[in-house]
């Protein structure tokens, strides 16, 4: 099964340069990095995050862990987020606003879904990043410029911690 046309379309209307890589089924940005024989640390995994009432999507390198300290603060200082409880939202919450995008293969393009994005600059220091296409068959190749370009108000921050 192709990555979900949905995928395709907006990276073609944002007239960025990417690849699509196919691979066989993983399901963690882990067996993605091992899979495709690259370093974790260009290996992008996508968290969707519930501050208070809404949902947030969250970039970070593969060898690292979500710091929600360092996100929470970030997002009391750039979003409209009053404080609340801070965490990743529910398989359910996920199957209901990313319809037809699988279960932990959420592209970081928050753009397509209205959501505030938080990218860790950690991953965008490699050339090129590897990034969920919304299948556990397919991956995305782009630069960090280009991730840019996609998520033209993206937050750029330290929300990752070793593992």
């Amino acid at each position: 099964m192709n990555p979900p046309q949905k995928i395709i379309n907006f990276l073609e209307r944002q007239r960025v340069r990417y690849k699509i890589l196919e691979h066989k089924t993983v399901y963690t940005s882990f067996d993605r990095a091992k899979t495709l024989k690259v370093a974790e640390k260009t290996v992008g995994k996508t968290l969707v995050l519930k501050l208070g009432n809404n949902l947030a999507l969250t970039l970070i390198r593969a060898d690292k862990n979500l710091d929600f300290a360092k996100l929470k603060k970030a997002a009391k200082k750039n979003i409209a987020f009053s404080g609340g409880k801070l965490d990743l939202a529910s398989e359910k919450l996920i199957k209901n606003r990313f319809k037809g995008i699988k279960l932990g293969a959420i592209p970081p393009f928050g753009p397509l879904w209205k959501l505030a994005t938080f990218v860790d600059r950690s991953l965008l220091k490699a050339k090129e990043v590897i990034l969920n296409a919304g299948s556990y068959n397919f991956s995305i190749k782009i630069r960090p410029s280009e991730i840019k370009k996609i998520i033209p108000d993206l937050i750029l921050g330290d929300f990752s911690r070793k593992k």
